[in-house]
């Protein structure tokens, strides 16, 4: 049978979140209930409650950084049981046939993967996503927490940390290479950190020094301020990979022209409006590459998660209790965060 969970949820875009009840569906055969713990607050989530993304389908609980606990199992579940500590992130399902999904590729799925919250499900409803007590999802979109990773520093792993694992670990980032990372916010502060433990001589770039103290202290070799008099005349050609997580609207050419002879400046940041176009002798006279990168697939979610538990890393975090939802989301307006809110999902309880 169905069964209600308390929920945030937003009925509008101008509305602020309340607590509600919603309805999760009656366990499929395959399918894991999961007691959620911590849900990280992602800037997708404001993107989208702001049709930022286009029109959202209302009304709709966000959250896709979930952490939690197996609380059932169906009768047909074979990879988890009661008690596991498991998390999920921006996917719950797709076809499971095309050529990218049996490539374990899921998030580029080509009829269209089902999102964790604001898009259409296998049975027509629209989903619900982390900012509730309880989710069902399908096991084989449901990831292992190592034992060494608690759920709210662990739960903003399942987006910011995947959406920057992904690139570094794509474009082969390793011992020896200097990369930058642009950007020192929710991602860029992940990126860091995992460039680093994948042995890469890491700068960080940011508009100011304000940040220098943490870029360091999160490993980082240096912060170099793109402000600064002659910043991309004296720092050309200096790294092998640019990781962007700056989510605004900028020109790319002049970080093109820091990087080197077959460098590549990867986006994971996504502006509501378009990038101007990068000069096409920018790109062609160094053999240089832009790309993009969104998330990972399952499996490498998994690595990802892995890896963080190995390395001990984690997100930097500020813990909030659902009373204070609405606060955050302002605050993040504002950039006022270090580095990503996490819902207490357990202040639903009271």
């Amino acid at each position: 049978m169905p069964f209600t969970v308390k929920a945030l949820q937003k009925a509008s875009a101008d509305e602020p979140f309340k607590v509600v009840e919603i309805e999760r569906r009656d366990p499929r055969a395959d399918d894991v209930v999961i007691d959620i713990k911590a849900a990280g607050v992602c800037h997708s989530d404001i993107h989208t409650v702001r049709n930022e993304w286009g029109q959202a389908h209302f009304p709709l609980a966000v959250g896709h950084e979930i952490a939690g606990v197996v609380s059932a199992v169906g009768e047909g579940v074979t990879k988890y049981q009661v008690g596991d500590r498991v998390g999920v992130g921006c996917l719950v399902n797709s076809c499971g046939e095309c050529e990218q999904c049996r490539n374990h590729q899921e998030q580029a799925c080509l009829n269209g993967n089902v999102g964790t919250y604001n898009s259409t499900d296998v049975d027509g409803t629209i989903t619900q996503g982390g900012y509730s007590q309880k989710v069902v999802v399908n096991e084989n979109f449901v990831c292992r927490i190592p034992d060494s990773l608690d759920f709210d520093v662990a739960a903003p792993l399942l987006c910011a940390g995947i959406t920057t694992y992904s690139p570094l670990a794509n474009w082969n980032v390793h011992e020896g290479q200097n990369v930058a990372v642009l950007g020192l916010g929710g991602l860029g502060h992940m990126g860091v950190q995992i460039a680093v433990a994948m042995g890469a001589n890491v700068t960080v770039l940011s508009r100011t020094t304000n940040k220098e103290a943490y870029a360091k202290e999160l490993g980082a070799s240096r912060l170099l301020a793109t402000s600064e008099p002659d910043f991309f005349t004296n720092h050309r050609g200096e790294f092998d990979f640019i990781l962007n997580t700056v989510a605004a609207q900028h020109d790319l050419n002049p970080f093109l022209n820091l990087l080197r002879r077959d460098g590549t400046l990867t986006l994971v940041g996504a502006p509501e409006h378009d990038h101007p176009s990068p000069q096409v002798f920018n790109l062609i006279m160094k053999r240089r590459r832009i790309a993009g990168s969104l998330i990972g697939g399952i499996a490498e979610t998994q690595e990802m998660l892995d890896f963080c538990g190995q390395h001990g890393i984690t997100s930097d975090i500020e813990l909030i209790p659902m009373q204070q939802i609405n606060e955050a989301y302002e605050r993040m307006l504002k950039s006022d965060v270090k580095y990503r809110f996490v819902v207490d999902i357990d202040s639903l309880r009271v």
